[in-house]
């Protein structure tokens, strides 16, 4: 199994997106980016942290690619808001892809070149940030299937 890490906003949302895929073993919602250490949904949900919500996949790479797992990442946001998703506003909702080894790090940045040589979001610069992993702090329980656990539909915009 491998591990792909991705923040685009509301962490719910992103999970179910990356749950529907044939291959994925494993979607979990937590925190990345910000200070080391223990921290709660609250401290980052208020922006105190620098971490983002983000949602770690383990994956049967025999079974879906790096590559496809960016292409469900790409068209289930808007990766040209800087620190904010639909109505979420903040760092905490950045548009963040983690990259687990070098790997991870050229396919990322070759699928953001595409993605702005498409011309798909026109003039708009897409704010992305390709960075290192760093410590995933897994979220509390309740955050875990969400959606799921309250019946909700997905919380992501539609665009």
């Amino acid at each position: 199994m491998a591990i792909a890490t991705f923040g685009a906003g509301c962490f719910w949302g992103v999970e179910y997106f990356f749950k529907q895929i044939e291959g994925v073993n494993s979607a979990t919602c937590g925190y990345m980016g910000g200070n080391d250490g223990t921290t709660t949904y609250e401290e980052v949900k208020a922006g105190t942290t620098g971490h983002a919500e983000v949602v770690q996949v383990e994956f049967d790479e025999q079974a879906v690619s790096f590559d496809e797992l960016l292409a469900v990442f790409w068209s289930n946001h808007n990766p040209t808001q800087l620190n904010m998703q639909g109505g979420d506003i903040g760092n905490q909702y950045r548009s963040c892809i983690f990259f687990h080894n070098s790997e991870q790090k050229a396919q990322a940045e070759a699928s953001k070149l595409a993605l702005t040589r498409s011309g798909k979001w026109g003039l708009r610069h897409i704010v992305t940030e390709i960075v290192p992993v760093l410590t995933f702090h897994r979220a509390e329980e309740y955050h875990q299937n969400y959606l799921e656990k309250n019946e909700l539909p997905s919380c992501h915009l539609t665009y």
